[in-house]
């Protein structure tokens, strides 16, 4: 009783009913997300972009700063997905060239079949001649 009181002598309201707001939750958070995706952007600061991905300071003779740690971990990761574009690539022009070759293949197989298929001969032979 005594610590209420003391609460209500200073102004200050009783917790217990009221929802907490984290500074994080509310639309502020997302202001700006939608105009940093259409321009190309990462939809946060943090995921991407100079301000992750270059170092925060430099020597004083012009040298580039250490890399942190999460700077190294995101160039791994942007080298491996490199490498796999690559290799998967790779595989789709291998693919597209083994296909073409199975289609011109093909086609030369159906003309072969067709010039050494038998010959018309007989009446039939005669009528063309005579149209």
């Amino acid at each position: 009783m005594m610590a209420m009181s003391m609460a209500a002598l200073a102004g200050l309201r009783p917790t217990a009913g009221i929802a907490v707001r984290h500074f994080s939750c509310g639309i502020i958070y997302c202001a700006g997300k939608n105009w940093r995706v259409s321009h190309g952007f990462a939809p946060s600061d943090s995921e991407y972009g100079p301000l992750t991905d270059l170092p925060d300071w430099s020597f004083a003779d012009g040298r580039p700063g250490i890399p942190w740690k999460g700077q190294v971990r995101r160039k791994e990761q942007r080298e491996q997905f490199a490498r796999r574009v690559v290799m998967l690539n790779k595989e789709m022009a291998h693919g597209i060239r083994v296909w073409e070759e199975a289609q011109h293949q093909t086609i030369a197989q159906q003309e072969e079949t067709r010039r050494h298929r038998l010959k018309e001969k007989g009446a039939i032979l005669r009528r063309k001649d005579k149209e």
